[in-house]
């Protein structure tokens, strides 16, 4: 039987707050583990919530961003559970009345096709603390930093069909919650991470199966594998005659396996009421119009006017366009190098990428800033120096030797493409090498790359290679 997936994330953006969502404390990540948490987070008798207005204004942010409902008026709830580490027995949330609801966006997947991803709704919560399971000797460590934290769920609906859409979706989320300043997307220190449902159905069936919600995953990589491992799970019992349990799994990176945490509650099992503590969240057209105006050029809007406005493939647009940081240093470089749109996004995408990537440097931090990458590529398209040569300058430039200029005046770099001094050298390789030449007058046409290549190691790579190509043919023939 043929089966096909289907697959909702549930993201949880932290907002970019400095002080958490009920209370004064610190959101700064790394404190020593319990330094952060104050009464309010703890829930300690006599204290009362107060809503932080810039987790607000940033959960708006995104509803519009995302061309979503944005409620006028939305309520908190509590979600009763106990685990260790919710230190008041409950988690504020929203429930039926969420501040964002329903909205889409579209990702682009491997192929260069597109796909509408429909999102069901945003709402705000605080998040738990952190049970630690290691170092304790068979016991448990809790630290209460992180409870109070907000964050934006963004739950979408089940519409991705396969792993690779998952991560498209969640890599498109990342993306616009860093373009529009609430989130800074950082996965390694639980910023940005997301649960998974997954269920497997016949194809050409439309009712859903039975669902298993894969939890707390932080990378793109693991999300890919965390699906495909329950895929292969759920198929093995359908496949054998089982029934799927409705069920929260762990992802195990380490063993790279999904194992039963918990069996999956609904709606009622929280026991949802309107918190007695929050008045509802009342929002005006006018304050959503003030937001609004706030927002930059998102990801899709900047990738298209990249393709219109600099002539790019939707490729090169969407990979320049993938984070804010990255289209700003692309258009500060093409400011400094001229018309050349395609070059500079060469190296943008391809020589600078590759090293920040070696580096595990940000583009924020990179060594050779825009305006040096765009005037070395402006010394490409004059013909000062070569396409080759200018990795060479390149790379001083990255180790602290300069801008390009500099480079190349400091290590004679410069091209050449004085057509005289290059036919004399031609004519030095070409009496050098009578053999070649014969071979070469016999049709053996693969033997120019010889003679360039010659010519190039006699100039140390300086010969114009153009120049090169078009001298060696005529005295070639002339032969």
């Amino acid at each position: 039987m043929e089966w096909e997936v289907v697959i909702g994330l549930e993201i949880h953006a932290q907002l970019a707050t400095r002080s958490k969502i009920f209370s004064a404390a610190s959101t700064a990540y790394g404190a020593e583990p319990n330094t952060q948490a104050c009464a309010v987070d703890l829930g300690l008798p006599g204290v009362l919530p107060v809503l932080n207005e810039q987790a607000v204004t940033m959960a708006v942010r995104f509803g519009l961003a995302v061309g979503a409902e944005v409620t006028h008026r939305s309520v908190f709830a509590r979600k009763n559970y106990f685990y260790p580490d919710l230190p008041k027995g409950y988690q504020i949330s929203q429930f039926e009345l969420p501040i964002v609801g329903p909205g889409t966006i579209e990702i682009e997947l491997e192929d260069g096709s597109t796909k509408i991803v429909g999102i069901t709704r945003a709402h705000l919560e605080e998040d738990a603390g952190k049970s630690l399971h290691e170092d304790f000797a068979g016991m448990t460590g809790v630290d209460l930093n992180r409870a109070g934290t907000p964050l934006l769920e963004i739950v979408s609906e089940p519409d991705m069909r396969s792993p690779a859409e998952a991560v498209a979706y969640m890599k498109k989320i990342r993306s616009l919650v860093r373009y529009i300043e609430i989130c800074d997307g950082n996965m390694q220190e639980g910023s940005f991470r997301c649960d998974a449902n997954v269920s497997m159905r016949p194809k050409g069936q439309e009712e859903y199966g039975t669902r298993a919600e894969l939890k707390n995953i932080n990378s793109f990589r693991f999300v890919e594998k965390a699906i495909k491992l329950e895929m292969e799970r759920q198929v093995d019992i359908l496949e054998s005659g089982g029934k799927v349990k409705q069920e929260t799994r762990l992802y195990d990176s380490v063993k790279n396996e999904t194992r039963s945490m918990r069996s999956k509650e609904e709606a009622n099992d929280y026991r949802y009421f309107p918190d007695p503590d929050l008045l509802p969240v009342v929002l005006d057209d006018t304050f959503l119009e003030q937001v609004r105006k706030t927002l930059p050029e998102l990801p899709d809007e900047k990738k298209h006017r990249f393709m219109q406005e600099h002539g790019l493939s939707a490729y090169d647009a969407g990979v320049l366009t993938s984070s804010r940081e990255l289209a700003s240093y692309y258009e500060e470089a093409l400011q400094a190098a001229g018309d050349d749109t395609k070059l500079v996004a060469n190296w943008v995408s391809g020589e600078l990428a590759a090293m920040l990537n070696k580096e595990a440097v940000e583009i924020t931090d990179s060594p050779v800033s825009a305006a040096m990458l765009g005037g070395m590529v402006k010394r490409i398209a004059d013909n000062t120096i070569s396409g080759k040569i200018a990795k060479s300058v390149f790379e001083a430039m990255w180790n602290g030797e300069g801008d390009a200029d500099t480079v190349i005046e400091n290590k004679g770099l410069k091209q050449i493409t004085d057509s005289g001094a290059i036919e004399k050298i031609i004519n030095e390789v070409i009496a050098a090498n009578p053999a070649q030449v014969e071979q070469i007058r016999a049709g053996k046409d693969k033997l120019m790359g010889f003679f360039v290549g010659q010519v190039m190691k006699a100039t140390q790579g300086k010969a114009n290679p153009g120049q090169v190509n078009s001298l060696l043919r005529d005295k070639l023939k002339q032969q």
